[in-house]
């Protein structure tokens, strides 16, 4: 497969960095479709980690989607939403969202991971300190307001619990309470960027009934990209109803996430032998599922 638009035709990327947004962005959400149009893609998530997408995305959908590409968005539970608060998550479902992030640049363990370091994703125009945000107790139990937005979730199957970039040990807390409410789709950003699981905790958390998300970005960019040794374990040892392929990018200085989901793409088949058959179900069919689209 080595024709862009014929790797990328009926795609579904989950996971799209797009402006507007607080950060700076590669593209926005209208030049996403302009590429989503020209390669063939069905449909794409905004993500935004400051603001919920579901405005923007439905916009572009209805005005520049030609009735070809769908565009869903989300909410992430950062500070700039008010932190985690079942009423912010209510607002983004009822204009829409698909996703709801647990805390990702407000959560503890992303400041600390990034102590002393630049994050490509974060804010160039804030003016306000990030609130450093926990899922836990220091008992090990979820906080209040987490397990009410977990019930919530559990009550509207076609919501998506991501797990955002807390600890594993907040991550393991939530994927338990969230199959123990009977959430219908649950989804682990990156467990092994930044979250650091190894593939033993990777293979339960899919047990739990997570979604493993294998995201481009990392294997492509950065100062020390993550090895694509990590992507071949997913798939030999993780059931492939249970992995999605997605770009995350958006990234000011990374390439335009139509271009790097298909080089990854390329480099996944090349490097580790991953079929195209492998490859339809983990950016086509499994992410149709996640957002009802089969």
């Amino acid at each position: 497969m080595t024709d862009i638009a014929a790797a990328l035709k009926d795609i579904i990327d989950l996971h799209i960095h797009a402006g507007p947004s607080l950060a700076d962005r590669k593209v926005d959400a209208a030049e996403m479709m302009e590429d989503a149009l020209q390669y063939g893609y069905r449909a794409y998530v905004v993500k935004d980690h400051y603001f919920p997408t579901v405005m923007s995305a439905s916009l572009c959908e209805k005005h520049l989607g030609q009735g070809k590409v769908k565009v869903f968005g989300g909410i992430a539970l950062n500070n700039s939403v008010g932190g985690i608060n079942v009423k912010a998550v209510d607002a983004a479902y009822g204009m829409g969202a698909k996703f709801v992030y647990m805390p990702t640049v407000s959560a503890k363990h992303h400041i600390a991971s990034h102590k002393g370091q630049h994050f490509p994703g974060a804010s160039s125009k804030e003016g306000v300190v990030e609130n450093e945000m926990l899922y836990i107790k220091q008992n090990g139990e979820l906080k209040d307001p987490v397990v009410e937005v977990l019930q919530y979730i559990a009550e509207r199957p076609d919501l998506i619990l991501a797990t955002g970039h807390g600890t594993q040990q907040e991550i393991e807390a939530l994927l338990t309470k969230g199959a123990e409410l009977g959430i219908a789709k649950m989804y682990a950003n990156h467990p092994f960027y930044m979250i650091n699981a190894d593939i033993d905790t990777i293979c339960r958390w899919a047990s739990l009934g997570a979604t493993i998300e294998i995201n481009a970005c990392v294997f492509l960019f950065g100062t020390h990209p993550t090895p694509m040794q990590v992507a071949k374990d997913i798939f030999d040892r993780v059931p492939l109803e249970k992995i999605v392929i997605s770009s995350d990018l958006g990234q000011k200085n990374n390439s335009r996430p139509a271009q790097g989901l298909y080089d990854f793409i390329i480099k996944l088949q090349a490097e580790n032998g991953i079929t195209e058959e492998q490859i339809y179900t983990a950016t086509r069919t499994n992410p149709a599922k996640l957002l009802g689209l089969e």
